[in-house]
């Protein structure tokens, strides 16, 4: 067991720098000046000079990033174009509301999902079946920023009973998730942001678990007599594994705080920071946003990795 997580753990590190490769390649391609957002429009070509020296973007691509890695390696992310505070700053604010959604759409969507999945498996083919898979392809297909639009309009402007955007009264400096006050801003996007993880996590275990019934071991297991629960409780476990994968994913989905969900509510978390340094071509608070995600996202799914092989150690000898 020790030799497979370190091997999965050196595994991550070549795609961990794959990820800072594409990371920081990526927003260069994107049309735009990156300073236009600092400089006047009759800027001398002296001043546009010295300040892309300050910002190294008058070295060669290969250059500034060796120099940008390097400063990643200490914990330096580089200092925003807009707002000229460390980037560093920008991005762990922004994650930690957008975690501060996940830990409430996380719990929801999993549970929901994988119960609702479970049941559908459990008895292919019958109305209940036919009903949760109706709802999980429904949850799926659903565009999660026409579903919050809907809410808002029937709950924030017809009945006024929440509020539409927001985090809380006195902004996300303030927000206390055990306050009332607060935590209603919290309703309307958690419901919207937990509807495609339902549906994708419904669907998957309805599929592993109607796998798992058709193997020959549970004929056997009914053949010794074991009661249904007995059976379904084996079932439940080796497709188990399957499961986890597709909630590893689902989990950076709501981590990386779903773009248009955050700016329907605007709500100050990674998905709304990223849209506005893509509008304002922030090049260092794009390539910091996308690069902590990206290096959540694998590390997400090296957590599920070995949370597979403790579950079913066939996946060790592969």
């Amino acid at each position: 067991m020790i030799n497979y997580i370190i091997r999965r753990i050196l595994y991550a590190i070549p795609i961990a720098f794959g990820v800072s490769v594409v990371c920081f390649s990526l927003v260069y391609l994107a049309p735009g000046d990156p300073l236009q957002t600092i400089l006047p429009s009759d800027a001398s070509a002296e001043t546009i000079a010295l300040v892309k020296a300050a910002y190294g973007f008058d070295k060669p691509l290969p250059i500034q990033f060796l120099k940008w890695l390097g400063h990643v390696l200490t914990g330096d992310f580089g200092e925003s174009i807009a707002t000229r505070r460390p980037v560093i700053l920008e991005v762990s604010g922004a994650l930690y509301n957008t975690a501060t959604l996940t830990t409430f759409a996380i719990p929801i969507s999993f549970t929901m999902g994988y119960v609702m999945g479970a049941i559908a498996g459990c008895f292919p083919g019958r109305v209940l079946d036919r009903v949760i898979t109706g709802t999980a392809v429904f949850g799926v297909s659903l565009p999660n920023y026409w579903f919050g639009i809907v809410l808002v309009i029937i709950f924030a402007v017809q009945l006024m009973a929440l509020p539409a955007t927001g985090m809380g009264g006195s902004g996300s400096a303030d927000f206390n998730v055990f306050r009332w006050a607060d935590a209603r801003f919290l309703i309307l996007p958690v419901i919207t942001l937990s509807m495609v993880p339902i549906g994708v996590i419904a669907r998957t275990t309805r599929a592993a678990v109607a796998e798992v019934l058709n193997q020959d071991f549970t004929i056997t297991l009914r053949a010794k007599g074991l009661s249904e629960f007995a059976i379904v409780r084996h079932v439940l476990k080796n497709a188990l594994p399957q499961v986890l994968a597709v909630m590893g994913l689902q989990f950076g989905y709501l981590m990386g705080g779903s773009i248009l969900v955050e700016t329907v509510f605007t709500w100050p978390g990674s998905g709304f920071l990223l849209s506005k340094a893509i509008i304002n071509r922030d090049i260092p608070v794009l390539q910091g946003t996308i690069l902590l995600l990206s290096l959540i996202f694998v590390t997400i799914n090296l957590v599920v990795d070995l949370l597979q092989s403790v579950i079913d150690p066939r996946i060790r000898r592969n």
